[in-house]
């Protein structure tokens, strides 16, 4: 990390406080960020080669302990032979419906001891399929180290106060910014709200909290900053807002300079595989976390994508023995990038685009990713939330929670602009209600395509 980044480490041991004389888990963490910051300085073949090497022994694990990869890996894998990238990529996928069926042929038979006890967990299922896994010691390891290096890129004082809305917190306030710096560094004060208050109230604790960073979720984010706009009211000393969970519109970058002066720093994860890729500190695209991770685009046919050629994603945790995941197609979609300027040899993800879900599909059978200018669908009328549902080939359902309902001309001058930004020969319903409510997750999908997902 920087060496003036202004953060005050915590000491275990009585009687040093300065300089601070970490715990073990901590110690190990600081460890991990150290060779963090040299690797990412390595070029894209040096990250290759580590990669390989990890990723050799991890095959050869899991073919000695994984009955389902020996069995779906016969006559493709030969642990005496030398790993090559050609080699990983003869190897399957595997597949979110094959995890969640078959986790106990998934799970190693003889995890190392030394990675500490594997804890089943499982993701809260955003589209309704939830799965289980494997985690242990060393994984969570690595997802602090991200979670701090994700800190150290943006610069962020951990001293301030962090305000978080999502599901699953515990509403209140907290002495610690979570279980990533607890013990290791003095963070200023955490507020947490859950998702279910109406967006008025949540911008009034928002503006009552004075928060200088806010964790939330883009369509959140996105919501706060048109009621913040629409009601004349800025939550003051905030300087950042800090986004995961959901695919991010450009839109939402846009609402939070205009609503708020202050600049958005996206992360790309997933609960399986932990932080897959953090924005860069110097521009808009993200950079792969690629010592933990190997992270493939891929076309239908299964090969590399091309820069700005969307592809499905497909990882593999370089480092958890427990529940190997090894080529696992996570479901979203991504656009891989050119080298960064930035200096950092890690791959570069120029967009994350969602799920299969999440695309239009047109009457010829080809998908998009439908772009329809949700930030500016206000300028015609006093509409709050949005979301658009494909319910047949040739049919967008638009549901509108607005402040009354549209006029005749509004609707069809709503119905135009949708119509400018979707494949010819679709038709536009308009329909209202009080509220768009989220997931389970407490996650937002501003469109789904019902076609798609059959």
């Amino acid at each position: 990390m920087p060496n003036d980044m202004p953060w005050e480490f915590l000491s275990a041991t009585p009687g040093s406080a300065w300089p601070a004389v970490p715990g073990y888990g901590a110690g190990v963490v600081l460890g991990l960020l150290s060779q963090l910051e040299a690797s990412q300085r390595l070029p894209a073949e040096r990250l290759e080669a580590g990669q390989l090497g990890q990723l050799s022994l991890l095959a050869r694990h899991a073919w000695e302990t994984v009955p389902y990869y020996r069995t779906a890996w016969a006559g493709r894998y030969d642990p005496s032979a030398p790993f090559s990238r050609a080699a990983f990529a003869a190897l399957p996928t595997l597949s979110r419906r094959a995890l969640q069926e078959r986790f106990e042929e998934i799970k190693s038979r003889s995890p190392p001891p030394a990675h500490g006890p594997p804890v089943e967990t499982r993701t809260s299922g955003s589209t309704g399929a939830p799965v289980r896994l494997l985690a242990n010691q060393v994984t969570s390891l690595f997802w602090t180290a991200f979670a701090l290096r994700d800190h150290a890129w943006h610069r962020r004082d951990l001293g301030r106060k962090l305000a978080v809305i999502r599901r699953g917190v515990t509403p209140g306030a907290a002495g610690s910014w979570g279980r990533a710096t607890e013990g290791l560094v003095r963070t200023g004060e955490c507020v947490s709200l859950d998702v279910n208050l109406d967006i008025d109230a949540q911008l009034d604790w928002l503006l009552r909290e004075r928060p200088a960073y806010l964790l939330t979720y883009p369509s959140l984010a996105a919501e706060l900053a048109k009621a913040s706009l629409r009601r004349g009211l800025r939550p003051a000393g905030l300087l950042e807002v800090r986004t995961l969970g959901e695919a991010l519109d450009p839109d939402v970058r846009a609402l939070c300079r205009e609503a708020w002066g202050v600049p958005l720093a996206d992360v790309y994860s997933a609960e399986e595989v932990g932080y897959i890729a953090l924005q860069c500190p110097e521009n808009e695209h993200y950079h792969v976390q690629a010592e933990n991770l190997m992270v493939e685009i891929l076309d239908e046919a299964g090969a590399p994508c091309g820069t700005g050629v969307a592809g499905r994603v497909v990882v593999t945790d370089l480092h958890n023995f427990a529940s190997p995941l090894i080529r696992y197609e996570i479901g979203d979609y991504a656009e891989p990038g050119e080298a960064c300027g930035c200096g950092r040899g890690l791959p570069v993800l120029q967009r994350v685009q969602g799920r299969v879900r999440n695309m239009l599909v047109a009457a010829d059978g080809k998908r998009y990713w439908p772009s329809l200018g949700v930030r500016r669908l206000q300028e015609v009328a006093p509409i709050r939330q949005c979301q658009f549902v494909q319910r047949e080939l040739d049919l967008v359902e638009a549901r509108l929670v607005a402040d009354r309902r549209l006029t005749a001309a509004e609707e069809e001058k709503l119905r135009e602009r949708l119509l400018s930004r979707l494949p010819a020969g679709f038709r536009v319903a308009v329909s209202y209600c009080a509220e768009i409510p989220r997931g389970a997750s407490g996650k937002f999908e501003d469109f789904i395509s019902e076609v798609a997902a059959a």
